[in-house]
């Protein structure tokens, strides 16, 4: 049995746009719905929480659009909030993101794997259950990276001092010798041509963009909600902050057509 309604997605800014785009490749025909909520960013620097309070009001944001399903496309948020919405809504499909710390540890030869996130994803207690689970076997040397989603957010994806600070962060990883990279941060994988630059194409550089668009779609087929086979799927975009920015920022990293409309301040009764 197909369902039309659309697949809500949201982030702490752009960097979920990165994870958007592996769902619009993966499922062409749904409607997705992308709230981006760079007023509230980085997420990274507040707390639980904080995090788990602004994970709610987009999440109810979106099931009041009629979602299907929901897409946390932050590392941070995933961390923060992910049980406490899928404990609110049991029935509903809801899929987070998690640093690739599992097919890093099976693609390294050297034996040691570098992880590039925010300080928020690194202290948080999934990050280190994935440490125990997966990293006994290898040495896994985490980087936390501030002010690197900002340069995102700014849309300086080459800047020289996007470029200073991101190898402020790989040359500890490359002096350890990493040869995988995990982006664990949306944002980052915008930053993947300047980051394979830097550590040479010799070092792998994972994220789990693809992985969660597959998980999508799995729980959709589960679930008998995806969309007709028929037609091209829309997308709407919702935005918080420095609305010119984020103008800018959207039609450089998404489509120079795309526009968007303003968050209410508070969730729409």
């Amino acid at each position: 049995m197909a369902d039309p309604r659309p697949i809500g997605v949201f982030d702490s800014g752009v960097g979920g746009l990165s994870v958007l785009r592996e769902i619009r490749a993966r499922l062409p025909h749904e409607d997705l719905i992308y709230c981006a909520d760079s007023g509230f960013a980085p997420y990274g620097s507040r707390s639980p929480e904080e995090i788990r309070e602004r994970s709610l009001f987009l999440s109810e944001f979106l099931l009041k659009h009629d979602c299907k399903a929901l897409v946390i496309a932050c590392n941070t948020a995933t961390a923060a909030a992910a049980d406490y919405l899928r404990a609110r809504w049991p029935a509903l499909p809801i899929i987070g993101m998690e640093p690739a710390v599992k097919p890093a540890t099976a693609a390294t030869h050297s034996g040691v794997v570098g992880v590039l996130a925010t300080v928020g994803t690194l202290a948080s207690a999934r990050f280190a259950a994935l440490l125990d689970t997966f990293g006994s076997e290898v040495e896994v040397v985490t980087q936390p990276c501030p002010g690197l989603m900002e340069c995102v957010e700014r849309g300086e994806l080459e800047s020289p001092a996007t470029r200073a600070l991101l190898t402020s962060y790989v040359e500890p990883l490359m002096q350890a010798d990493a040869d995988v990279v995990v982006l664990g941060c949306t944002h980052y994988v915008f930053l993947r041509p300047l980051v394979q630059s830097l550590v040479g194409h010799a070092v792998k550089l994972i994220d789990t963009g693809a992985a969660v668009a597959a998980q999508l779609e799995r729980k959709l087929i589960a679930a008998s909600a995806l969309a007709l086979p028929q037609g091209v799927g829309s997308e709407r975009f919702w935005v918080s902050g420095d609305h010119q920015q984020m103008n800018t920022t959207l039609q450089m990293l998404w489509h120079e057509q795309a526009v968007f409309s303003i968050l209410p301040e508070r969730s729409p009764q």
